[in-house]
């Protein structure tokens, strides 16, 4: 009996036993053929099923028209109304309606020989832009015309440039000279002592970041952080 091994290395069975199939269906084996025979293949009864044609369903009802069909006696008789005459009648255009100029219009030679009025010239210039404090004429000169305005007091206090406060003081430089007095300076015990870092132990160790210290118990609050505590004005509701 061979082993499971053994049976997996067998190849695979080649299923696709007729390579030479020369019809759509698919059959066990290929018939008998001869050389004065022709190849027959029999369907059977499920692909004749198939393939017929639908039959249309005997309750189906005709929606579509024909292209053609007959006019009845009573519309060849039919006389029209006034209605549908005047309803039949096209659209008359609206009055004062004018049909569209060509693109080229042919000019009368008086239009050709015409010349134009001086009121017709002047107003052939284009507008000039009259400015607050000059005006230029069309030629390349320009003349300035100075127009006397008198400013408001309000308008030369907006106008006054803005003046530094008398305590400011300007930006130190990026460098200064260091005197001599601090770089011979040396620090006491009280400042070596506030320079060093706190030191602060981890949680692992039995630090508890939620214990208030007995100091802050017992801490009173100055009247400025009172004031401050205190909610702003337009925030209160009325009693």
């Amino acid at each position: 009996m061979p082993t499971r091994i053994e049976e997996l290395a067998q190849p695979k069975p080649n299923l696709l036993k007729f390579p030479d199939r020369r019809s759509v269906y698919w059959l066990d084996e290929l018939p008998t053929r001869s050389k004065n025979t022709a190849i027959v293949f029999d369907l059977t009864p499920r692909l004749e099923q198939l393939a017929q044609s639908k039959q249309s369903n005997r309750f189906l009802e005709e929606s579509r028209r024909s292209p053609e069909w007959m006019v009845s006696a009573a519309a060849l008789k039919a006389c029209p109304s006034e209605r549908v005459c005047s309803l039949a009648l096209p659209r008359m255009p609206a009055d004062g309606w004018q049909p569209d100029r060509p693109l080229l219009a042919t000019l009368s030679f008086a239009g050709k020989t015409a010349k134009p009025s001086p009121r017709i010239c002047q107003l052939a210039q284009p507008k000039q832009v009259k400015t607050l404090f000059t005006q230029c004429s069309v030629d390349s000169s320009a003349h300035v015309i100075s127009i006397p305005i008198t400013p408001s007091s309000r308008v030369l206090q907006l106008a006054s440039p803005k003046q530094v406060h008398a305590q400011h003081t300007l930006a130190r430089p990026v460098s200064w000279p260091v005197p001599d007095c601090v770089l011979k300076a040396v620090a006491g015990e009280r400042l070596q002592k506030l320079a060093r870092p706190k030191t602060r132990q981890a949680l692992f160790e039995g630090y508890d970041p939620y214990r208030v210290t007995p100091a802050a118990r017992a801490a009173t609050a100055s009247p400025r952080l009172l004031e401050l505590s205190l909610p702003l004005p337009r925030k209160c509701k009325s009693q």
